[in-house]
């Protein structure tokens, strides 16, 4: 686009990844230039920067007011994260006739540097909803005497950091419900689902498994299926919009009457969605998977199990242990498995690992993921020792035979 002498105005940022996509988080700082390209000699009075982030909600409802009388209520809201001006060339003067203070450009192309940080506290993600945004940009603003100012703006994502390596989210979520269909004075059988997932925590390309039991004790045919859907909550004025929608979904076999069926661990992937927002006044974007069972006629029986899509993946040492864990839990308590009366001795350390695999991985190792960058130091190289060390030696005898057997955890019924 030009106007007079202005060739191009462009807004560049200096990325913090590897991608070259903008993206930072509360505490970060926003670097990049303005560049400049003019054809001729031109006189410019200032050019600015303004950078600014905010939550917005808008939508509106049609009101009866009486016969043949209606209006229409607006609900709108906003949130300001931050707001941040800079003055990259001249001054705030506002009087064009002054021929004092003009920078003179001369041809070509030109770059002004900006920087800026974000602030510490929590911000919400970059977001688009039906009836509300998160949004972050910064714009240029070039100034000349006696014409109309060249305006650019660019939007850059902000991430807030969603960790499902803790606890809360690494908690399998389960639950049962059952349901009995009637047809006037004649009841069936029940239909009985239970269904159990390893955490509530994922991030986005994970696939969810999906534990689950199906009876059809009723005379109609069914069809258990899962789905995970998003709900967008909006806020304004004391009122609240709701949007619900699908996010991705699976089918099972039909049950004929008298018909059981089990997924042990089912695989629904998680497609590439925006990461959950907690912390936002005025916008809320929560997840659930619903395991549910289609019933012709009546009522769905339904199990909503509540999820959290974070932006930092499952460290491999909790992805081991919430995995081996939930899944024993799973597997005894509702598929009817049950341990053995006397345990077998592990295999020897050297059966498992040779010497030549332990001098191997005690090497220095490539920090080549997220995950190794942030475990840089004491801790990583305590990781990698750890890692194959000999276990103890196996003993049914017990270590500590003056201990009282009430201190002991007891096991659960088998």
């Amino acid at each position: 686009m030009v106007l007079g002498k202005v060739k191009s105005l462009t807004i560049s940022f200096d990325c913090l990844n590897d991608s070259n996509v903008p993206v930072y988080s509360s505490g970060d700082t926003v670097s990049g230039r303005v560049n400049l390209e003019v054809t001729g000699e031109i006189r410019v009075k200032s050019l600015k920067i303004h950078a600014r982030g905010h939550a917005k909600v808008r939508w509106t409802e049609s009101r009866n007011a009486g016969s043949n009388t209606a209006y229409t209520q607006n609900y709108t809201e906003e949130v300001e994260y931050f707001n941040h001006k800079d003055i990259l060339i001249g001054h705030e003067r506002d009087d064009d006739n002054s021929e004092e203070g003009f920078n003179t450009i001369h041809s070509g192309r030109h770059e002004y540097a900006f920087s800026f940080e974000l602030p510490q506290t929590p911000l919400a993600t970059s977001f688009e909803g039906r009836h509300g945004s998160v949004r972050y940009w910064v714009k240029a603003e070039l100034h000349r005497p006696w014409l109309l100012p060249v305006k650019l703006k660019k939007e850059f994502t902000v991430f807030e950091h969603i960790d499902i390596n803790t606890p809360s989210l690494l908690s399998p979520q389960a639950g049962t419900k059952e349901k009995t269909l009637c047809c006037w004075f004649c009841t069936s059988g029940p239909i009985s689902l239970s269904a159990k997932i390893e955490r509530k925590g994922y991030t986005p390309g994970e696939s969810i498994q999906i534990f689950a039991e199906i009876e059809n004790c009723s005379s109609r045919m069914v069809v258990p299926k899962a789905a995970i859907y998003q709900t967008q909550a909006f806020y304004a004025k004391g009122k609240m919009k709701e949007v619900k929608q699908l996010v991705a979904n699976l089918r099972g076999e039909s049950l004929s009457s008298g018909k059981t069926e089990t997924w042990n661990g089912k695989l629904l992937k998680i497609p590439p969605v925006s990461p959950s927002i907690l912390d936002c006044s005025i916008i809320r974007v929560e997840y659930s998977l619903m395991v549910y069972v289609d019933i012709p006629g009546a009522m769905d029986l339904f199990l909503n199990l509540p999820l959290v899509i974070g932006t930092i993946p499952l460290h491999p040492f909790g992805s081991r242990t919430s995995s081996v864990s939930s899944q024993c839990s799973m597997n005894m308590n509702w598929l009817g498995l049950s341990l053995p009366e006397r345990p077998e001795a592990p295999p020897s350390y050297a059966e498992v690992v040779t010497e030549e695999q332990r001098r191997s991985n005690l090497a220095p190792v490539s920090a080549c993921d997220d995950f190794e960058r942030a475990l840089q130091g004491p801790l990583f190289a305590y990781i990698q020792e750890f890692r194959f060390l000999p276990p103890p030696l196996y003993s049914e005898i017990d270590p500590n035979p003056d201990q009282s057997t009430e201190d002991r955890p007891s096991c659960p019924s088998r």
